[in-house]
């Protein structure tokens, strides 16, 4: 593996931004378009890896729009609540939540390596989550649930536990006969890519289960030459590699933007795979793209690029038997 990859990812996270200030002053920005009082509400959080891909001087840079406290975090919009997909009441026990048939969902940390403004979880309870016992209790809710087949690791990012306290869970996997798969949702490929070691990655494809990995890349400047080579590592291993975006406005909301996204998602190796109507979080309505709006893109998308380049266009409905497809 490259040498970029060999850092101790520990030490590149703990160089990250941590104030919008410090960011935009990287930049070569004015201070004054972060805004203080959302960045109280909701911490700001930016490796220099992300920062590094950005273009500076640019308070339009789509990756900086992702992440910059807006004021109008602030404002209180009818039908943006802070458990817009129904996390709560979908919990099982401490860490393990199922909202689908034959799958369950586990987030063992709240901690990520970046903060997205858009992020549905960003008002989520994280300091009630205790990671202390998680294997346990998932071991026994598996064995109580044969229906489950696959395992989705969520969070936070469930990649920001150390190889040891991850690796605990994958042998819970290991030791559990109907589970067939195993899914990890992360966006550290795009943000911290030093975390995966070499010994991370033969972790996922050794696991004995077939590991599918969901990145969320939302903008083709995101895409860099350490995730492509990230994602040639975990493909060599055997790891199936998806992505889904959420559409932006501002970011992403137009046919030429998904385009490049998904022409440099498959060069990288990944597949497209969903395109999320935004999850009506408190203090994300500014990112809102209208449904109508977004189904023109699709239709715009389609017309540039095969079927299989274009990701489903989809809304998670609280309540719903599956991911509700909207074209």
């Amino acid at each position: 593996m490259h040498s970029t990859l060999q850092l101790h990812w520990s030490k590149d996270f703990a160089e990250s931004f941590r104030d919008c200030r410090s960011l935009l002053s990287f930049l070569g920005l004015s201070p004054d378009l972060g805004n203080l009082t959302a960045e109280q509400g909701f911490s700001s959080l930016v490796t220099r890896h992300y920062a590094g891909l950005m273009q500076k001087g640019d308070p339009r840079d789509p990756l900086l729009l992702q992440v910059l406290p807006a004021p109008e975090e602030s404002l209180e919009v009818e039908g943006f609540v802070d458990d817009p997909v129904g996390d709560i009441r979908a919990t099982q026990v401490e860490g393990v939540l199922q909202k689908y048939h034959g799958r369950v969902l586990v987030m063992p940390t709240g901690a990520c390596a970046i903060h997205c403004r858009h992020c549905f979880r960003r008002s989520f309870p994280y300091q009630e989550l205790k990671n202390v016992g998680l294997p346990g209790r998932l071991a026994a809710f598996l064995a109580k649930s044969p229906e489950v087949r696959e395992v989705i690791f969520s969070g936070g990012d469930p990649l920001m536990l150390d190889d040891a306290s991850f690796g605990e869970l994958l042998a819970v996997i290991q030791g559990a006969k109907n589970v067939e798969r195993f899914r990890i949702h992360t966006r550290l490929p795009l943000v911290l890519p030093s975390r995966f070691s070499a010994e991370l990655i033969q972790m996922l494809g050794g696991c004995g289960r077939p590991c599918v990995l969901v990145v969320q890349a939302n903008h083709a400047n995101e895409l860099s030459p350490e995730s492509a080579e990230v994602f040639a590592e975990l493909r060599a291993q055997g790891v199936h590699l998806l992505n889904q975006s959420v559409l932006l406005r501002g970011i992403n909301d137009s046919p030429e933007v998904q385009a490049e996204l998904s022409l440099k998602l498959f060069q990288q190796g990944v597949l497209p795979y969903y395109l999320h109507q935004l999850d009506r979080a408190r203090g994300t309505a500014h990112f809102e793209v209208p449904v109508q709006k977004g189904l023109e893109i699709l239709r715009g998308l389609s017309a540039i690029l095969p079927g299989y380049l274009v990701p489903k266009y989809v809304q998670e409905v609280p309540g719903a038997t599956g991911k509700t497809p909207l074209a």
